[in-house]
């Protein structure tokens, strides 16, 4: 009862495409599609905005030794 078997899964897409339509299913797909498309187009274009910004700037790293002023006790 945990799963559902192939035979839920058909009956349930077919529930769908009846009530919805073949044609309709054909164009939320196609805007699904498109929606990501433009989301990921986006995420690139940011990303490549924010790239510049960072190669003009200098980074430094500092090595140094950590010393304990505390004296042992004797």
């Amino acid at each position: 009862m945990g799963s559902f078997s192939i035979w839920h899964w058909l009956i349930v897409l077919l529930i769908v495409v009846l009530v919805f339509g073949t044609k309709k299913l054909r164009n939320l797909g196609s805007d699904l599609g498109g929606a990501v498309k433009g989301f990921r187009e986006g995420v690139k274009s940011a990303d490549e905005e924010e790239i510049p910004a960072h190669n003009h700037t200098e980074a430094r790293i500092i090595d140094a030794d950590i010393k304990d002023k505390a004296q042992p006790k004797s």
